[in-house]
């Protein structure tokens, strides 16, 4: 690939580092912010479930196919760090929820996965779409990796509030790293043939009626579900049942370290193999992990373990789904259409901290939460098995 697209694509990896390991180490916060402020965990849990589902929204997905990726990610830099600033000066659950729901969120929505994903998409050539997209997730796992450990270290070292301050402070370098997108008016190479001159309300008609693009977009929010109740919840059920919050910290980095390997190996299978199968796999593999850790005593070991091997499943869904709807309907409405397949996984990750909570609040522990959350595991597995991208238009694998 030439040099400009190794700079998109890193520098894409690095925009994800920052906003995904930012979003991911937000279960950190929950205990100290719940003791400071007086509420309860289902209102955090609510804040954050609101900040998963407001990032969803394609509204920033939508802007970026028609104004350009660089504005809107110079824009989402500058209103993260306004968010997390004023949420670390926050003195009642309603001004911290708020600043944590919308304007965090979206931040978040405008300078992670979703526009990202369609800045690269234009910028990496068809048979490397895959690879390109594994590269921007890999940039989430090592965020996560490195900066959920850095968060624990720095509300040890200055509290909660001076935390989320430095961390707004940082996220201002967003704004610079945006002139390195390519701009507005790049079409992307191989764009869809059916693509070329419709507009993205006729695109967005044509993936609803699409059979795959309904079954990718249900399954994602099986994704949505897993992914956001054990990174909100995780740490709290590890110390509520005895372990260390440095051991909740280390399991929690643990998933983003191994989802470094598994994010590349995704994106390079994903351009030898159907995405499709693969993708059934891992939800599958999903619902027998998490069965495991049920089963077994839960100790320091198994928690690290657990963490470890979720990590490899963790993320590894996003280059397998962005790639198969790159694949059916290429790179010029990307951003929006996976928007979408997006919005499905974080109505998911709404529920699944949402339900984290009440349901900790309801009956003191998380059970039926797990329970639920292997159920939906082995469902998404058999809605992946009947998609198919459109073999007449696209470069997918033919190896089952």
């Amino acid at each position: 690939m030439p040099r400009r697209t190794w700079i998109v694509l890193l520098t894409g990896a690095a925009m994800v580092f920052l906003t995904m390991g930012t979003r991911q180490s937000i279960g950190l916060f929950l205990k100290p912010v719940v003791d400071e402020l007086g509420t309860d965990r289902e209102s955090f849990a609510l804040a954050l479930a609101a900040h998963n589902l407001i990032l969803g929204l394609p509204l920033a997905a939508m802007a970026a196919d028609r104004l350009g990726p660089r504005r809107v990610v110079a824009s989402a830099g500058l209103l993260m760090g306004a968010g997390l600033l004023v949420a670390a000066n926050a003195d009642g659950i309603g001004v911290f929820g708020f600043s944590l729901a919308v304007l965090f969120g979206i931040a978040v929505s405008g300078a992670s996965f979703v526009v990202v994903i369609g800045a690269v998409g234009k910028a990496v050539p068809v048979d490397r779409q895959s690879f390109g997209f594994g590269v921007v997730t890999m940039g989430a796992s090592i965020g996560m990796f490195a900066v959920v450990p850095l968060v624990q270290v720095l509300i040890d070292a200055f509290g909660w509030r001076g935390a989320l301050g430095t961390i707004g402070v940082v996220a201002l370098v967003l704004v610079g790293a945006a002139s390195q997108l390519l701009p507005a008016d790049t079409a992307g190479d191989g764009v869809h043939p059916d693509a070329t001159s419709e507009s993205l309300t006729d695109a967005v008609r044509r993936a609803f009626r699409n059979r795959s693009y309904v079954l990718l977009t249900s399954g994602f929010f099986v994704c949505g579900f897993h992914v956001a109740f054990i990174a909100a919840h995780l740490p709290a059920y590890l110390t509520d049942e005895g372990l260390t919050d440095r051991t909740a910290a280390i399991a929690l980095s643990l998933i983003g370290l191994f989802n470094i390997g598994g994010s590349f190996a995704a994106g390079w299978l994903g351009d030898r193999y159907r995405r499709r199968t693969l993708l059934a796999v891992l939800y599958l593999l999903r619902a027998i992990l998490m069965t495991a850790f049920l089963l077994v005593p839960l100790t320091t070991a198994s928690a690290l373990v657990f963490g470890a091997l979720m990590g490899v499943l963790w993320l590894s869904t996003v280059p397998l789904t962005s790639g198969l709807v790159a694949l059916l309907f290429g790179p010029r409405y990307l951003s929006t259409l996976f928007g979408i397949v997006f919005l499905s996984h974080q109505v998911g990750a709404f529920l699944g901290v949402w339900l984290g909570g009440r349901v900790f609040d309801d009956t003191g522990g998380y059970g039926p939460v797990w329970v639920m959350a292997v159920v939906l595991g082995v469902l998404a597995a058999a809605i992946h098995v009947p998609i198919a991208a459109d073999r007449a238009t696209s470069a997918e694998p033919a190896l089952a």
